[in-house]
């Protein structure tokens, strides 16, 4: 059955425009017009008025838990439910569950729970983002030392499995050879860079490697020198890979982060929220990692032992930090937020075009032949209701 969604403004993931209708039948996009242009005749009852701006759904990269919920201590499919119902309140409507470094056992949990989700077309999940264990240890930042460790054979066969959606893997270029990398590519698995102290030839080398990403700039990396580089500096200077950033307030200085933004190619730059089980919870809402108590103090998370432990930021917040904090256009904001994560993660193929979980299932835009995930915005630029293939699964 069609339904018309008439809104006063639209952002397309382009342009912003008044007083459009947005066309959806079986999930997908199939008509954006003015509002004018609709038959008269058509049938009232497939016709939604909406106040507000409809923008694409924000995709997210990197979500370790939320509504209470921590994707290590529950790895199974209910958890993952939790979370996406969690920040589908901000406008989420893609994201990986993240696996922060862990046992295999639990890595292995991990991947049956996310290949069960897709399986079940559980709302938003993409695929899974495993942010470990291979990692350098001065730059673990609140990861668990003891199960900080090399690749194995056991690893590398979850990596590569073929039924977990978008597969991204942060690792330490320093411990992990570029021949794995190379292999970890062919697999299918998107390599970031990330908690690692490399150097600046050693990032370059992982790079050319194959690896495409970057986990949480600037945070638990090799800094920019004048004469060590270090992995932010190649980062920066790669005009192919993607960067994750936190606009908290709190992980990247504002004015890093503009440096940052103005440094790196237009797309290449993406909001991820790097959340924990508090987000969507009350203010004093605190939980254990490892055994170590993270404590929340605001909008900021740290542990008992000091360490920054991940965000209580939400995505419709990062894209609103990002224009009151950053200076940065709302239009850009929301497509760091939207279209760039899901290029990077290869969903922004073109109308009509296929992805891994299946056909019309292009995200970032708000175009004929891609996915309706769709975020409606409020005159103060909060989420008021939220759509995963043209579902309704938060209203406000």
């Amino acid at each position: 059955m069609k339904q018309i969604l008439i809104v006063e403004r639209l952002f397309d993931g382009e342009d912003f425009h008044q007083n459009m209708a947005v066309t959806i039948e079986a999930g997908c996009i199939i008509a954006v017009q003015s509002a004018e242009a609709i038959d008269i005749d058509i049938d009232p009852n497939t016709i939604s008025k909406l106040a507000g701006t409809l923008t694409p759904g924000f995709v997210d990269v990197q979500v370790n838990g939320g509504g209470g919920a921590l994707f290590n201590a529950q790895p199974n499919v209910e958890c993952i439910e939790t979370i996406g119902r969690a920040h589908a309140r901000f406008g989420t409507t893609g994201f990986l569950p993240t696996l922060i470094t862990d046992d295999v056992e639990v890595m292995a949990k991990a991947a049956d729970a996310v290949a069960l989700a897709i399986k079940q077309n559980k709302a938003g999940v993409l695929g899974v983002h495993f942010e470990g264990p291979h990692l350098s240890i001065p730059k673990k930042g609140v990861h668990s030392q003891q199960y900080i460790r090399n690749i194995s054979d056991a690893e590398l066969a979850i990596f590569s499995r073929q039924d977990l959606g978008i597969k991204v893997v942060t690792l330490a270029p320093e411990n992990v050879s570029t021949q794995v990398i190379k292999s970890l590519v062919k697999a299918g698995v998107r390599v970031c860079l990330g908690h690692s102290n490399a150097d600046y030839d050693t990032v370059v080398a992982a790079l050319n490697a194959g690896a495409t990403g970057f986990t949480h700039l600037f945070n638990a990396m090799s800094a920019l020198g004048s004469r060590e580089p270090g992995m932010v500096g190649a980062a920066l200077e790669s005009q192919d890979a993607w960067c994750g950033l936190i606009v908290d307030g709190h992980h990247v200085h504002s004015a890093a982060a503009r440096i940052a933004i103005n440094a790196k190619p237009r797309g290449k730059m993406m909001l991820v929220t790097d959340a924990m089980p508090p987000v969507g919870m009350s203010e004093d809402a605190s939980f254990e990692l490892f055994g170590i108590k993270v404590v929340r103090q605001g909008d900021r998370l740290n542990a008992t032992t000091g360490e920054l432990a991940g965000c209580v930021l939400d995505m419709v917040g990062a894209v609103n930090n990002s224009v009151s904090m950053l200076g940065l256009s709302h239009g850009e904001a929301l497509r760091m937020a939207s279209l760039y994560p899901a290029q990077f993660l290869g969903f922004e193929c073109g109308p009509g075009s296929t992805s891994n979980l299946g056909s019309s299932n292009s995200l970032g835009f708000i175009k004929p032949g891609y996915r309706a995930d769709l975020v409606l915005l409020n005159q103060k630029n909060q989420v008021s209701r939220t759509y995963i293939g043209g579902k309704i699964v938060f209203a406000q």
